[in-house]
């Protein structure tokens, strides 16, 4: 279970600290990714709101992961990890997103938050073409996980997860 857990990790979300945040830009008719200044419009934005897996056709397992990601109010955007029947899915909030170039999100979120094991963790992914992939993973005050698309000790490519709706 725990190394599903620090698997599920490696897919984990988004990080970029409150103070590299830009400073809310008056709204537009039509956003852009200049102008999108809530994490909302920016998820938006990149497509990334819905259902992804590495093959959206089979079902959710450790090597298949469904993550959704949902805005269910205002301000809180929700990634949630199912990665099939006997496993607990992973929930993380996101914090903060910014996005680094064309087609890499920073990201800060809080694993599994208001439990026992709530976490901070710094990720960044690329976004690119109905895909994204988890480029870096590291908790606030621990050792690096993902690093480069690579699993930390592991040497493993993190997975491509593909747009399902």
């Amino acid at each position: 279970m725990r190394l599903a857990v620090a698997v599920l990790l490696c897919f984990a979300a988004f990080v970029v600290p409150a103070s590299a945040q830009r400073e809310p830009q008056p709204p537009t008719d039509a956003t852009s990714e200049t102008e999108a200044t809530t994490l909302e419009e920016l998820f938006q934005h990149l497509d990334l709101i819905g259902t992804w897996a590495t093959d959206c056709a089979q079902a959710a397992s450790p090597a298949n992961p469904r993550v959704t990601i949902s805005v269910p109010s205002e301000g809180l955007v929700i990634e949630e990890h199912y990665i099939g029947t006997g496993y607990a899915t992973n929930k993380y909030s996101v914090l903060t997103a910014q996005r680094l170039s064309g087609d890499r999100l920073s990201v800060q979120v809080l694993f599994q938050p208001g439990t026992p094991i709530e976490e901070k963790q710094n990720l960044v992914f690329l976004v690119q073409g109905g895909t994204r992939r988890t480029l870096f993973n590291q908790p606030e005050g621990g050792p690096v996980r993902v690093k480069d698309g690579l699993v930390v000790g592991r040497g493993t490519k993190t997975p491509t997860l593909k747009k399902c709706e």
